[in-house]
């Protein structure tokens, strides 16, 4: 059985690129970036015991969350003691330098995370035999834009796209270039209110005000998508689970049929203008009153204000069963399909789902991705997917609200 092979690199130069250093003269360009002096790269895939990652969206927050990364590494030697002045890491073993997981899989190399160290954990079990470990943990480059404070940001005048805003905003925090995929945006913007906040904080009133999307990717780079990708436009074929073997296996599904994504009255207010507000009365009836509420966002007027209003409630109004998620064992054997899709899998990826139950039912649901686990141990790997509809309905997105008012599901 062939198997997916851990990488773990920690790179102790500052700065946010992960790529490594070159000295003119030497290195690779388009590759390496340009430095002083190399970065000291450390491979420690082989001392590695154990690493768990989390990425995903909080659905209630409707935002994306910090990525996380927790690593055991096998101490023997002392390396990661912070005083010990013979370890081959000494004076480098601070906060905040680099760490990049990737899984090498029939010759391709995925990106799993990249992000920032937090802390170092010396421990030594109970009867351990000497067995020293050092748990290293990690957050992505969200952490970093929540730690930068901003006031003015330069070249942020009313009319600007999303997209170029988010840019800016990235500028203000020196955030490479090379580390972006910014989609141009389809909002346009009212100029920054130039008020002190984090650059994250900036960053997400952007991306509310698109209804878009914004998170750190699994290679370490921001990532900006406007609202024809969070409306589930991304044309792909789903990739396809079943439980009966007929597709890719998996295990643990998690259905549920709640109301906690139910919304059906929307207040949006944009900055300097007056609250936009849509509901959906049978909804209401239905479900009782769920409120959604945003302030102070920057699209620049409130027609624009009230649409996102309508969308969201047209969007969110009723609600069906859904699959949270569901794991895969990267162990099972023959399982190279379910293999590359653990790995390659990520955010707004559609799935389909189907779980067969007793009586010749099933539950079957096309969803998107919008998290990812993994959890690696020796002898195990297993992988969490988690899954969303899409962020707003694409339908609704591309048909007329005023056609929803008119037909009186929708009122303001």
């Amino acid at each position: 059985m062939t198997l997916p092979i851990i990488n773990a690199v920690i790179n102790f130069s500052t700065g946010p690129s992960f790529a490594q250093a070159m000295i003119l003269d030497s290195g690779i360009l388009g590759t390496n970036i340009l430095a002083d002096a190399a970065s000291v790269i450390v491979d420690v895939s082989d001392v590695v015991d154990s690493i768990e990652t989390k990425r995903g969206r909080n659905p209630q927050a409707d935002q994306f969350q910090t990525g996380t990364l927790t690593m055991r590494i096998i101490d023997q030697n002392g390396d990661f003691n912070p005083q010990n002045p013979a370890s081959p890491y000494y004076n480098l073993l601070t906060p905040m330098r680099k760490v990049q997981i990737t899984a090498t899989y029939g010759a391709i190399t995925y990106p799993i995370f990249a992000g920032f160290i937090t802390s170092y954990t010396t421990t030594t079990p109970k009867n351990a035999n000497d067995v020293v470990y050092s748990t290293i943990t990690a957050v992505d480059a969200f952490r970093l834009a929540q730690n930068a404070q901003i006031s003015t940001v330069a070249g942020t005048s009313a009319g600007q796209l999303s997209g170029a805003r988010i840019n800016a905003l990235l500028d203000a925090i020196s955030w490479p270039a090379s580390m972006r995929d910014v989609d141009a945006g389809l909002t346009t913007m009212q100029a920054d209110p130039g008020t002190a906040r984090t650059s994250l904080a900036a960053m997400q009133t952007v991306e509310t005000s698109e209804y878009g999307a914004l998170y750190v990717d699994a290679a370490g780079s921001f990532v900006f998508q406007d609202r024809a990708v969070t409306a589930g436009s991304t044309g792909a074929t789903p990739v396809v689970f079943n439980d009966d073997g007929s597709a890719i296996t998996y295990y643990n599904a998690v259905w549920r049929l709640d109301d906690t994504l139910v919304y059906n009255s929307a207040s949006i207010t944009r900055t300097g203008g007056t609250a936009q507000v849509a509901i959906n009365q049978p909804s209401i009836d239905k479900y009782f009153v769920h409120s959604y509420n945003q302030q102070n966002l920057l699209m620049e007027t409130d027609a624009v204000a009230l649409d996102y209003a309508q969308a969201y409630v047209a969007s969110r109004a009723e609600t069906s069963v859904r699959c949270d998620a569901i794991q895969l064992d990267l162990y099972t054997d023959n399982y190279n399909a379910g293999i590359i899709a653990a790995l390659s899998l990520d955010y707004f990826d559609p799935v389909t789902i189907t779980t067969n139950q007793p009586g010749s039912s099933t539950l079957t649901k096309t969803l998107q991705v919008f998290g990812v686990a993994h959890s690696v141990s020796p002898n195990s790997w297993k992988t969490t997917l988690t899954t969303l509809e899409p962020i707003i309905d694409g339908f609704i997105l591309d048909s007329s609200i005023y056609g929803l008012l008119d037909s009186g599901v929708l009122s303001y």
